[in-house]
């Protein structure tokens, strides 16, 4: 693949990680649009590595008072509301952490179809849009229950069907808990974290299996570029997120469905 091949995959990484349209879909699509060769495995975990920077950039602040106040829970016993908000995001990761172990092969080869892509973009495109039209929008990220972790838990969960989006099915399972759109975008963010570092360790053992060469600057860019783009993301997507809502997002979504079912 040509370098600048893969620039427009970085920024398109970076772009599409944190909104709710599917960074997956996108990443496998483009190249099969275009024609292009696969970017490859080590270049996948690189942008990743991006986006993860970013994201633990960008919430650094609250990511320190949580750890902090976690860790003093390990010794207490007792629980701030930071402490209890960084136990949500470790416990609502485990459902897509074991479902992507068991089934890590089958996603690999079978789920990577343009067809599946496309209905799995149109339908949580529609719920997306159902949960945010139906919400109302009263809670913040800190109100969350054990119960309601576990349903954005297993929500995560299905995300692994590219074009889902991570980032989509978890505001929406906020929206519908009655979450602010703010607040279900922010704790999905927060969420995003241990979920982007155990795909990255498990892709990285498979890069370390293949023993291939690595071009370490084409990484390097590509971490660069999808990290300053999802930074912007992130900031911008929050800014606007209540003045513009989710319509945006949804009739993209509508629109790349169909544009995939007239296509293949």
């Amino acid at each position: 693949m040509e370098t600048w091949q893969e620039m427009i995959l970085a920024l398109l990484q970076g772009l599409t990680e944190f909104l709710p349209i599917s960074s997956s879909a996108h990443l496998i699509l483009l190249p099969r649009l275009a024609g292009w060769n696969d970017q490859g495995l080590g270049y996948d975990i690189a942008v990743h590595v991006g986006t993860l920077c970013a994201v633990v950039i960008y919430f650094r602040h609250e990511l320190k008072l949580m750890g902090r106040d976690w860790a003093r829970s390990l010794k207490t016993r007792q629980t701030t509301t930071e402490a209890r908000l960084a136990w949500w995001v470790l416990i609502g990761t485990i459902p897509v952490g074991l479902c992507g172990l068991l089934f890590k092969d089958f996603i690999e080869t079978s789920l990577r179809s343009p067809l599946i892509i496309a209905y799995a973009t149109l339908g949580f495109g529609l719920l997306l849009w159902w949960a945010d039209y139906r919400s109302k929008r009263r809670r913040d990220e800190y109100s969350l229950k054990l119960a309601d972790i576990l349903f954005i838990g297993v929500a995560q969960a299905i995300a692994l069907i590219p074009g889902t989006s991570r980032s989509g099915i978890t505001i929406t399972a906020g929206l519908m808990l009655g979450l602010t759109r703010s607040a279900a975008a922010r704790f999905s963010f927060l969420l995003s974290i241990p979920v982007i570092v155990l795909a990255g360790m498990l892709e990285l053992l498979d890069l370390i299996n293949g023993n291939t060469r690595l071009p370490w600057s084409d990484f390097l860019l590509g971490a660069f570029a999808s990290g300053v783009t999802a930074y912007l993301c992130i900031h911008y997507f929050l800014k606007l997120l209540d003045q513009v809502g989710m319509l945006p997002f949804i009739i993209y979504r509508l629109l790349l469905g169909v544009f995939l079912l007239l296509v293949f």
